[in-house]
């Protein structure tokens, strides 16, 4: 038997083939492909050259197929079903009758949750999401399908595979409760004195808190650690804790709980904020969807809350 040389089949020799077998002449197979009976005989002529067939041949004014070809059609065209399937684009996404779970990292923003809930609520009542802390293996987990679109805080480089979007950066402020000691004599050395709380959400990101404006110990003397950022609120309105973080965190609770923002004590550099996401599954229509609709409700959050603590600042 002839051994195929696979790197020199052209796809498109299995197309007039297929062509072929169906409409049983060169012409009517040309006009079903849009091509001209020469190329199609081209084609043929090709294929028999590198099957060693003749596959087809004309005989009563009709191509007939030999009993290679006729083997050969069988395992053809579920061959080519199979192309035209995995290259066809994906079907519209229809948030209405969707019953999509949707993954996403972030735990920064509840306001960016609720809004995310609701308006999924509203236009996709059947799907569902599940809202994660980051990981600290999130990259992998991104890569891997497990979460749709993650959260990233700092200046951490993306490795290969993943798309970004870029979000506004996120400023630093200090939130005390009212009446607090420190605020009749708010500076850089009553700020370094009293105990301060500090999130940990269990991934590597370094605020940038944590380097600038520490005390003569090189630290900020930190009263209490916790890891999620629901507790900040209550905690700071029941202590005489200081917590400096984003507006964009903080802005609901320092409302809900009373708390005041006081004026930056150091040059805070603007904290880097993104969402990332797998390349693999960037033009999947439902994840299209879902990036779209939380990167709108970050940035409106976003800008909000920076009017809102700004507000606090200027009534301080």
């Amino acid at each position: 038997m002839k051994k195929i040389q696979l790197h020199r089949i052209d796809l498109n020799l299995l197309v007039v083939f297929e062509a072929l077998m169906l409409e049983g002449s060169v012409s009517g197979a040309a006009s079903k492909l849009n091509k001209t009976p020469s190329a199609v005989s081209h084609a043929l002529a090709r294929l028999r050259d590198q099957v060693g067939d003749p596959l087809m041949v004309k005989a009563g004014g009709r191509m007939q197929a030999s009993p290679f070809a006729l083997q050969l059609i069988d395992d053809v065209r579920p061959i080519l079903s199979s192309i035209k399937r995995v290259l066809e684009l994906p079907e519209p996404f229809v948030p209405a009758t969707s019953q999509r779970n949707f993954r996403i990292a972030c735990p920064v923003a509840a306001r960016v949750l609720c809004e995310v809930v609701n308006q999924i609520h509203r236009e996709a009542p059947n799907a569902s999401l599940t809202w994660l802390s980051t990981p600290r293996e999130v990259y992998a987990a991104v890569s891997e399908g497990l979460i749709d679109l993650a959260h990233l805080g700092g200046e951490r480089s993306l490795p290969d595979g993943l798309e970004e979007a870029e979000m506004p950066a996120m400023k630093f402020v200090s939130f005390v409760r009212e009446g607090h000691p420190a605020i009749a004599d708010w500076g850089l050395k009553v700020w370094q004195q009293h105990s301060h709380l500090q999130v940990a959400i269990g991934n590597e990101v370094r605020s940038p808190v944590d380097s600038v404006g520490s005390n003569e110990s090189g630290d900020r003397k930190i009263g209490a650690l916790i890891s999620e950022f629901a507790a900040v609120g209550p905690l700071l309105a029941g202590s005489d804790l200081i917590a400096t973080l984003p507006s964009v965190i903080m802005a609901w609770d320092m409302q809900k709980y009373g708390l005041r923002p006081m004026p930056s004590l150091s040059p805070f550099p603007p904290f880097r904020a993104r969402f990332f996401w797998s390349s693999r599954t960037a033009n999947d229509p439902a994840l299209v969807w879902i990036r779209d609709l939380v990167l709108n409700a970050y940035r409106r959050a976003h800008e909000e809350a920076e009017a809102i603590v700004r507000s606090g600042l200027n009534a301080s």
